[in-house]
């Protein structure tokens, strides 16, 4: 081989060399730009996911602190006003037994409101705990029959999911109160082998499924909320009959 062709290959060489830097360096730029990119994205997602948790946090007390201004009116306030009127018309052992017993429960009814009322034990309550609550507060309020059933062993979730899984059935629960003209509602937590199943069912007028978006009442949230935990959420209805919301959780 003579010294040209020495030469002419050493080109080549270098040049495939150099070709092939160039290819690694632009798929490094590449890879680097997408992974950069990709965390861009999961950190907005999750700052995203942050936001919409602490969001519900909120609702669920602005929720809570309504229910509970309702119970000061209609249920506490019900039972002061009738202790004062006992006693107003005391004349007996009896009638101040009766009067002591009316001021007893007002004060019960107190201290549960005080102890709902306070953002730690809001945000401490587990989801169970929490629906029960829900649904005796309802009782309470005395705008329908509540009944709650739980089944199956529960097992621990992640407490922003236990969040968002209760704020999905309370905003149910609330516009079962608000719009349906319902006198029962339903609500059933059930833990199967891999998944908890959710389901809230009342008996009021109800409406057409279809036309979910256009009624104005917050249901058509619940979806997006389910989504944010990947969770699923369906709300089904028949004129007439009722409303249900099936919730599925999948445990891992």
């Amino acid at each position: 081989m003579d010294q040209s062709t020495q030469l002419l290959l050493i080109l080549v060489v270098l040049l495939v060399l150099f070709l092939l830097a160039v290819i690694v360096f632009v798929l490094f730029s590449v890879f680097m730009k997408r992974k950069n990119s990709l965390l861009r994205e999961q950190i907005e997602t999750e700052k995203r996911y942050e936001r919409a948790i602490a969001e519900t946090q909120i609702e669920i007390r602005e929720e809570t602190l309504r229910n509970i201004s309702w119970e000061l009116h209609d249920n506490i306030g019900q039972l002061l006003t009738l202790a004062k009127i006992k006693a107003q018309n005391v004349e007996g052992g009896q009638e101040m037994l009766e009067v002591a017993e009316t001021i007893g429960t007002g004060l019960n009814e107190l201290r549960a409101l005080s102890k709902s009322i306070n953002p730690e034990a809001i945000n401490g309550q587990s989801l169970i705990y929490s629906l029960e609550q829900e649904v005796s507060r309802f009782n309470r309020l005395k705008f329908l029959s509540a009944d709650y059933e739980l089944l199956g062993d529960a097992v621990a979730i992640d407490s922003k999911v236990e969040i968002v899984l209760f704020r999905i059935v309370q905003e149910f629960m609330t516009n079962t109160m608000k719009h349906s003209k319902a006198s029962k509602l339903e609500v059933k937590v059930q833990f199967k082998a891999d998944a908890l199943e959710i389901t809230a069912l009342d008996d009021g007028v109800g409406f057409d499924s279809e036309k979910l978006l256009e009624k104005g009442i917050g249901l058509s949230n619940i979806e997006k909320r389910a989504e944010l935990i990947g969770a699923d959420a369906k709300i089904s209805s028949i004129p007439g009959i009722g409303t249900q919301l099936k919730l599925i959780y999948l445990l891992e």
